[in-house]
């Protein structure tokens, strides 16, 4: 079938086979809309991922090489191969990992493989904070003010500043999760500042460009997920707010957000929307801003993948985006028109992280010993682990991800709390004691919060509880009793069968 757009001819391809090119609870979530599709699904897995959940789940599951990323999740040509052995006409690359990686979705078409996402030179585009700045620029979308490019000099960069003034913020323009950036107070931090930026920006990229940009002193952060397909047309899902924020990495998402308005909403989602269509942007991605407390909003960068905090969209629009994103790589023009979209209550999401906020947030990685997922009405868990998996050291300690939807903001709080209080994990440090202590913050509570809430509230989150290990004690009296029951009836009964793992073998997975 054949579908003509404004500009071209679109071949339409009926997708039969995904691999999804990552892993954890992302690769599990995209795996379930494929079987609701009719789709076959492809997990890969490391050496540390043999035992997942992803690859028992997948219809079928390959080996792509040992536990650092670098040598399996971000190695192109050994996907690639794997994606042709499967006879997989399509490659979906979730979040991190090769999601935002141009040279991959050019491979990708190179090899005659559908790229469950943007175009490359999209990627490259916006992939590159100085050109993204640019474009906006062009499409008259307001950014934060700052220089027009990278600055090289010792006296470029003190020249830049001294225009823009104190404070800045030093950033990378390969830049993501907060490296490469710096926070500059005092003339007499810049060089330094720069130079470690550099640094850091090379390491974590391969790329040392930086430039400077205005320091917002109260910054609210805002993004706009948008759909865009090959017709020409393009759609906003409305805002979540990703103001929680530890080491500019998130922790809680909501929509709506408490700082907008009915007239900014639409604002800033027409401003969304026009930078889509600037770049001919095709797939989901998300449009982020930050917002002053006078509701003043600037662009500050385009994330050209599906995000983390997906799910809190879904529940308030009813749109499986996942599901979007496939049936635009086929080719099909968007099912939605903007006037029919409207959000329906209030949805959070708390990222679970097996980390210990007691320790500086170390990672905890270890054998989840038992796991208790809360359930009930509006309650959604994203994850990947299960009990006996033991957590490998060498990826994301991001476990799940945990949704609930309520009638009005109050209400989806309230049903946070009580989710976060039945969630037990127990083998293993989590955040989710630390996520209870954020549902009961003043702060939170009242909307008031922007990216400064963790720091400002610093004392409260991190006070000593007596009883915050007093519900893993009582599960682990519970497991140990439980065992204790177990064992007493082997004894009794020689002919006792125990339980069989509730994981069925699958003929399908290649490599063990």
């Amino acid at each position: 079938m054949l579908y003509f757009s404004q500009k071209k001819q679109i071949n339409m391809h009926k997708i039969s086979k995904v691999l999804i090119a990552n892993r954890g609870e992302i690769a599990i979530r995209i795996m379930r809309t494929c079987r609701e599709m009719g789709i076959s699904t492809v997990a890969v897995f490391s050496d540390a991922d043999r035992t997942s959940q992803h690859v028992r789940y997948a219809d079928e599951a390959f080996h792509i090489g040992e536990a650092p990323s670098s040598e399996s999740y971000l190695n192109i040509e050994k996907i690639l191969e794997t994606a042709k052995k499967s006879g997989a006409d399509a490659i979906h690359p979730g979040y991190g990992f090769l999601s935002e990686n141009a040279r991959f979705a050019k491979r990708c078409l190179e090899e005659g493989i559908i790229f469950i996402g943007p175009s490359p030179e999209v990627i490259e585009q916006m992939g590159d904070k100085i050109k993204a700045r640019e474009t906006m620029i062009k499409a008259g979308i307001s950014v934060v003010p700052g220089t027009e490019g990278s600055v090289e000099t010792e006296e470029e960069t003190l020249d830049a500043i001294r225009k823009i003034g104190l404070p800045v913020m030093i950033k990378a323009s390969a830049g993501g999760g907060g490296k490469g950036m710096r926070l500059v107070h005092n003339e007499s931090e810049v060089i330094s500042a720069v130079r470690a930026a550099r640094s850091e920006a090379k390491t974590a990229f391969g790329d040392d460009a930086v430039y400077i940009e205005k320091y917002i002193s109260s910054p609210h952060h805002i993004e706009f997920q948008i759909l865009g397909d090959m017709h020409g047309n393009a759609i906003h899902l409305f805002e979540r707010e990703c103001s929680v924020q530890r080491r500019h990495q998130k922790m809680i998402e909501e929509t709506p957000s408490p700082l907008m308005t009915p007239a900014l909403r639409t604002e800033m989602g027409e401003a969304a929307v026009e930078a889509a269509k600037a770049v001919n942007y095709t797939g989901a991605g998300t449009i982020e801003f930050l917002v002053d407390d006078d509701l003043n909003y600037y662009f500050l960068e385009m994330n050209t993948r599906l995000q983390v905090e997906h799910p809190i969209t879904e529940r308030v629009t009813g749109i499986d985006l996942v599901k979007q994103q496939i049936k635009i790589a086929e080719g099909h023009p968007l099912e939605y028109r903007q006037e029919q979209l409207i959000q329906r209550g209030h949805s959070i999401e708390c990222r679970i992280y097996a980390e210990d906020p007691d320790n500086n947030f170390m990672p905890s990685a270890g054998k989840i010993y038992k796991i208790s997922e809360p359930l009930g009405l509006g309650v959604r868990t994203d994850g990947y682990v299960y009990e006996g998996y033991e957590i490998p050291i060498h990826y994301d300690p991001m476990i799940s991800k945990l949704i609930v939807w309520g009638g009005n903001r109050d209400e989806a709080i309230r049903r946070m709390r009580r989710a976060l209080y039945e969630y037990k994990i127990t083998g293993v440090k989590t955040s989710i004691r630390f996520l209870e202590r954020i549902m009961n913050t003043p702060d939170f509570i009242e909307g008031t919060y922007n990216t400064h809430f963790i720091e400002k509230n610093q004392e409260y989150l991190m006070a000593n509880d007596a009883c915050s290990e007093c519900d893993d004690m009582v599960v682990i009296a519970a497991y140990i009793d439980h065992f204790s029951k177990i064992n007493r009836v082997q004894e009794n009964n020689k002919e006792f069968a125990p339980a069989q793992s509730r994981w069925k073998k699958n003929p399908y997975i290649n490599h063990f």
